[in-house]
């Protein structure tokens, strides 16, 4: 567990150090969140029937979504792509540590970094300038943070597994086109997921994704009650074990095959 911790908290530390990109992407963020502010506002106005979430509620899930986008699995790891493009990633096996440990513990802080630059200063302006709401209870305050947690959890496993299909890929130009639209339509950080057809709910729900935004976005907003927080996080916990096992599983089936260029 020390090798995976001082893994995890070099790469902190070295992601940290990016404040330029950070502020571009801050930036960046508040901007796609106005546009979508701007699309939804014009959605309700001219919808003819009562929707299943509240045009304030869908607002604050929306900056919510823009302040934690960095968290989401929708994108690959550079480093990783351009040593297995180069045939570097036959010293990653010289490591004396588990090889899926040290990509998930790699995959865990570079979820978490960048959102830690990003997300305060955006809920600030949020707050101050958009008039986004603050949970309507500690208790839902408290059920979101878990959920958090829990998201992070799966968002790496999400992210290691990604990760290891360019073991068979090399480009990955396939899963790097793939990954942003299957995540951000089916978590439902592209539209709030009760806003989804009802013949697509079930599907949804029992999906992994939806545990990385709507799960901890509801009981921000009090959407689901904090009293059922249990079965939620049981969801994600439950769908983070059998992803790190199918990634583990590919893993090993991977570098039975691995042939690294030069021989």
């Amino acid at each position: 567990m020390i090798s995976y911790w001082a893994t995890l908290s070099a790469r902190f530390r070295s992601l940290l150090q990016y404040r330029s990109a950070a502020l571009a992407g801050l930036v960046t963020q508040i901007f796609w969140g106005l546009v979508r502010v701007m699309i939804f506002e014009a959605f309700y106005l001219s919808a003819g029937s009562p929707q299943p979430m509240e045009l304030n509620d869908v607002l604050t899930y929306v900056w919510l979504g823009q302040a934690f986008l960095a968290l989401l699995p929708w994108n690959l790891d550079a480093d990783l792509r351009a040593l297995i493009r180069s045939g570097g990633v036959g010293y990653e096996l010289l490591r004396p540590v588990d090889l899926y440990g040290y990509w998930y513990s790699r995959a865990l802080a570079w979820r978490t970094a960048p959102t830690l630059i990003r997300a305060a200063p955006l809920l600030v302006f949020a707050f101050v300038f958009m008039g986004m709401d603050a949970p309507p209870s500690w208790a839902s305050a408290g059920a979101f943070a878990l959920a958090m947690a829990g998201a992070i959890l799966l968002s790496s496993a999400i992210s290691t597994l990604f990760n290891i299909t360019m073991l068979w890929t090399i480009s990955a130009d396939g899963m790097a086109g793939m990954a942003p639209a299957i995540v951000t339509l089916l978590s439902g950080m592209l539209a709030p997921l009760p806003l989804f057809p009802d013949w697509a709910q079930a599907v949804l729900n029992a999906l992994p994704f939806r545990g990385l935004v709507d799960t901890p976005y509801r009981l921000y907003l009090a959407h689901i009650p904090p009293s059922d927080l249990p079965l939620y996080l049981a969801h994600q916990l439950a769908w983070t074990v059998a992803i790190v096992l199918l990634g583990r599983w590919i893993l090993s089936r991977g570098l039975r095959r691995l042939v690294v260029q030069g021989g």
